[in-house]
Formats: C-alpha cells, structure tokens, sequence
C-alpha cells in the first residue's frame, strides 16, 4: 500500500517514507490472528490452510476440513481466544532451506509455493502453539491480538470449509 504524492520519481531516486503505523498495527494483529486459528485448527483437527486473505482487523482462512460444522467453528473460536488470552510469546527466525523442509509440517498450505532458489526460510513460532514458513509482520505476544470473533463460516465444496473472523480490542 503506496501513496505518492506528485510525479513518480525516477527508478533508483531516495525517497523517504512513512508507515501508516494505526493501519500496520491492526494489519499485524489480524496476520497473528490468522496464525493462531490456523494452529489451533492443526493441532486439535489436523486440517491443512487452503487460502486465505486479510485486512485490517479482518480475514477469512479456508481449510481442508470435510467435517467441518457450525458448532464446532464455536468450539474453535473459543479455543482460538483461550490461547490469545495464554499471551504467547511469538518469535520469528530464518533457517537454511534444508534444514526448514526437515521440519515436519512446517509449509502446511495445501501447495508448496516456496519457489527452488530461496534458500533461506523465515519462520514466525507461536510458543507451544505453532511453527510455520511465513513473511508477514506479527505482533510480539498472542496476547497484542485483542479478541477474535467468528463472523462466519462456509462450505466452499465439500471439503473446503472457511472461517471468517473479526479481531477487535480486548475490551470490546
């Protein structure tokens, strides 16, 4: 998300930019957000990511999850705020590539996108939750989130279920 103000300046020219730093905040709340629901569907489901998408203070994240039901998205999303609440620390390291695709189920969305010449691989640990390859910003601790509430749920087939979610302050 670029904001120019005037004529592109030439290719190669220094610029100085500002982070919109409200936007970024609830960005990296949501990102943690989405990292969390998709451990706590792993570990107690073991259903891989599909898809997903996000904005500020809002997502969705598809799963290969044939059973898959409203009642049980209620059970996940309270176990989704239990470990918010844990307050987790949340770590992010790079590992060789080879040591990374040693560690079982560490890219665990349905492709491997992670193209043949990165031979580096950021990995963002919620502690005791989860362990993925991911790029994205994060929030220090689950507990920065605030609280996630399921705001749907959907059948996209008969096995791609999606999860919908809102993250609001822990006082809302």
């Amino acid at each position: 998300w670029h904001t120019v103000e005037g004529e592109l300046p030439p290719v190669g020219t220094r610029v100085v930019a500002t982070i919109d730093w409200d936007r970024r905040h609830q960005l990296m709340r949501t990102h943690s957000a989405l990292h969390v629901l998709c451990g706590v569907v792993w570990r107690d489901h073991s259903a891989s990511v599909t898809g997903g998408n996000m904005e500020p203070l809002s997502g969705r994240m598809d799963f290969e999850f044939e059973t898959m039901s409203g009642d049980l998205v209620g059970e996940i999303e309270k176990r989704v705020n239990e470990e918010i609440d844990a307050d987790r620390e949340i770590r992010v390291n790079t590992l060789p590539r080879d040591a990374a695709f040693a560690i079982p189920d560490l890219i665990r969305t349905k492709i491997n996108l992670l193209p043949e010449g990165i031979t580096e691989v950021r990995t963002i640990e919620i502690v005791g939750l989860d362990l993925q390859a991911d790029g994205g910003t994060h929030v220090a601790h689950t507990g920065e989130i605030g609280r996630v509430n399921v705001t749907g749920y959907e059948s996209k087939g008969r096995i791609n279920k999606r999860i919908r979610i809102e993250v609001t302050s822990a006082q809302d």
